[in-house]
């Protein structure tokens, strides 16, 4: 990836409040608007490689599914901010939990 796209998704993950979440696909619609390309594979990518610096948790899959390998301590992250989650507890409920940009509303 290169560096100006690494550093549109890193800037918007940076974004995202405690207690919510976007996925990979939503981060690309909006890196995607400004810069004409990527998707949500570089997205991931990104995270994968210099994800770290940033609240990565909170970047989970269309399904609300936390970075396989990461879950133990992504869901210790989600119930340390209270980030809303399906009933059996293993994914974001990105019904209630999703953010966008410009669109900021208390997770239900």
């Amino acid at each position: 990836m290169d560096d100006e796209y690494t550093e549109a998704v890193l800037s918007l993950v940076e974004r995202i409040p405690s207690g919510r979440a976007m996925s990979y696909g939503a981060i690309a619609d909006v890196v995607g608007e400004a810069l004409g390309r990527g998707g949500p594979r570089q997205v991931g990518t990104v995270m994968s490689t210099v994800g770290g610096t940033v609240a990565w948790w909170r970047v989970v899959t269309a399904a609300g599914r936390p970075p396989r390998g990461h879950e133990v301590r992504a869901l210790r992250e989600f119930a340390a901010e209270g980030t809303p989650l399906t009933a059996d507890g293993a994914r974001v409920d990105l019904r209630r939990a999703a953010w966008h940009p410009g669109f900021d509303r208390p997770p239900r």
